[in-house]
């Protein structure tokens, strides 16, 4: 069985020392990866001589080094977890046991759930956090606690399935959708959480990736669920032709004239606009379910050629 332990960074000197010795000594077994996204403070030499696998992803972002790990990289189990020093190592080996042993394709490090609120010292980040969870699980009809989480495992059905479109942090958010709406089988399992240490700084930014994670949900919404989406839209446009159309008939009937025709024009626009988005959903949505059919096509020949794999 090969465990391969995943890193992505970026100018975490201080800390990727610590994280690899920890990582080791609880997967001895495991091969421990560091994709260095051009960290200029000596990350890639420090990590190397820890005795981790170094490698250089040059576009910048973390959705970025984790196309190129997932492309690169073979194995049974993949572990990914931040180079930042703030998830305990401790919890690894019952994550890949989750995998290998429990068939999960991804396991979520749930920080939510024990100390995250209170190690944490940024306040937008939590109520960001709480915000997403409750969005992406009405959206998409899951019960997972920690979207954002970067501590988390996976099996190989999952990593060479996953097409990767996001280039930054949201990442996170597109891998938990991706799950939900392809019926991968996900589990949550609570982890405890650090802050990191003083002198470590977040590259996370609180408002510019707060909104490309959210705008990262309603897309894949869009993409993932056209029906509902065009659905709600075609609504508004169809209350929007009646609270217009309405006093022009009522007029009508009373008078037996139209003197607004502008208001009855912009209303059976309105109409037709909601006609179009309906029919463009009921396409989409057409669309989408053969994709899925297609996906579990793909993923039924990924475990066949697994099982002769491992047959050899």
């Amino acid at each position: 069985m090969k465990v391969a332990v995943l890193i992505p960074c970026y100018n975490e000197s201080k800390t990727i020392a610590k994280v690899i010795r920890d990582f080791k000594a609880v997967l001895p077994e495991a091969d421990i990866y560091v994709y260095d996204n051009n960290s200029k403070d000596g990350t890639d030499e420090i990590a190397r001589a820890e005795g981790a696998i170094v490698r250089y992803e040059y576009r910048q972002g973390k959705g970025n080094v984790i196309r190129s790990m997932f492309r690169d990289i073979d194995a049974d189990c993949y572990l990914m977890v931040d180079g930042d020093d703030t998830y305990p190592a401790e919890f690894a080996p019952q994550m890949v046991d989750l995998v290998v042993n429990k068939n999960a394709d991804m396991v979520v490090g749930d920080r939510l759930s024990s100390t995250y609120f209170t190690e944490n010292k940024r306040p937008f980040h939590n109520l960001g956090n709480v915000l997403v969870r409750r969005l992406v699980n009405q959206f998409f009809k899951g019960d997972v606690v920690d979207i954002m989480t970067g501590y988390r495992a996976f099996g190989p059905l999952f990593v060479k399935s996953f097409p990767v479109l996001s280039k930054g942090f949201e990442i996170e958010t597109e891998m938990t959708i991706h799950a939900l709406d392809k019926n991968l089988r996900l589990e949550n399992l609570p982890v405890t959480y650090r802050d990191r240490p003083e002198g470590s700084e977040s590259k996370l930014n609180t408002y510019s990736d707060g909104f490309k994670v959210l705008k990262t949900i309603f897309r894949l919404y869009k993409d993932y669920k056209p029906l509902p989406f065009f659905g709600l839209l075609a609504l508004v446009m169809l209350l929007l032709a009646a609270v217009l159309f309405v006093p022009v008939f009522m007029e009508y009937l009373s008078t037996g004239l139209v003197l607004r025709f502008p208001t009855l024009i912009v209303s059976g626009v309105a109409g037709i606009l909601a006609m179009l988005l309906l029919i463009c959903g009921l396409i989409l949505d057409t669309v989408v379910k053969k994709d899925r059919q297609n996906f579990e096509l793909q993923l039924n020949v990924f475990s066949m050629l697994g099982r002769m794999k491992n047959e050899k």
